[in-house]
C-alpha cells in the first residue's frame, strides 16, 4: 500500500493548487490537487508534508495541522493511505517551475469548478466546512477512462 500526504495550503480566501501537466504517465495528469506526495522509509507524516511543500512550492510551512486520512481503494491502482493536511501559515516564495504543474492560488469557491478527482471533493468539501478530523474511504471502479468513484465511506 502507498502512504502519502496531501496539503492544502490556504490564503486571504484562496487555495494553492497544483495543475498536474509535466510529468509523463502521471495519473493525476489535466487533474487540480492539492501538494504533496509519498512518505519515504523512516519519514513521519509531518515530515514528509513539510518536505513535500518545500520541494514542489518553495514554501516552508509555519502553520498545519493533520486533518485525518483518507483511504483509496482502486481497481486500477495500489491502494493508498493518505494523511491530509491543512495549512495557513508559510514563509518564502513559491517556485516558478515546480517539476509537478503549475501552481495557481484559488478562490475557494472556484476551486470545485476545475478538474479533480471525483473522490477529492467528497474531503475537501469537508474539510473546507468543518474543523471535525477526516477519515474516509473511496472506493473506485473501472480502468483508464472508465474509472469512476464507486462508494464513499466516512469511517
Amino acid at each position: 500500500m502507498r502512504i502519502s500526504t496531501l496539503c492544502y495550503i490556504e490564503r486571504e480566501g484562496k487555495l494553492l493548487l497544483l495543475y498536474r501537466n509535466k510529468k509523463e504517465n502521471d495519473p493525476n495528469e489535466g487533474k487540480w490537487i492539492g501538494v504533496g506526495g509519498k512518505i519515504e522509509e523512516g519519514e513521519t507524516p509531518d515530515e514528509c508534508v513539510l518536505r513535500e511543500v518545500m520541494e514542489e512550492t518553495g514554501l516552508r510551512l509555519t502553520e498545519y495541522r493533520l486533518r485525518g486520512k483518507v483511504y483509496f481503494i482502486s481497481e486500477a491502482w495500489d491502494d493508498e493511505e493518505m494523511y491530509l493536511y491543512s495549512a495557513t501559515g508559510f514563509e518564502g516564495e513559491i517556485i516558478r517551475n515546480c517539476d509537478e504543474g503549475d501552481l495557481c492560488w484559488v478562490e475557494k469557491e472556484k476551486v470545485f469548478d476545475l478538474p479533480m478527482w471525483e473522490g477529492d471533493r467528497y474531503f475537501l468539501k469537508e474539510m473546507l466546512s468543518s474543523d471535525d478530523d477526516i477519515d474516509m474511504t473511496l472506493i473506485y471502479k473501472g480502468q483508464g477512462d472508465d474509472e469512476h468513484l464507486h462508494e464513499v465511506i466516512n469511517n
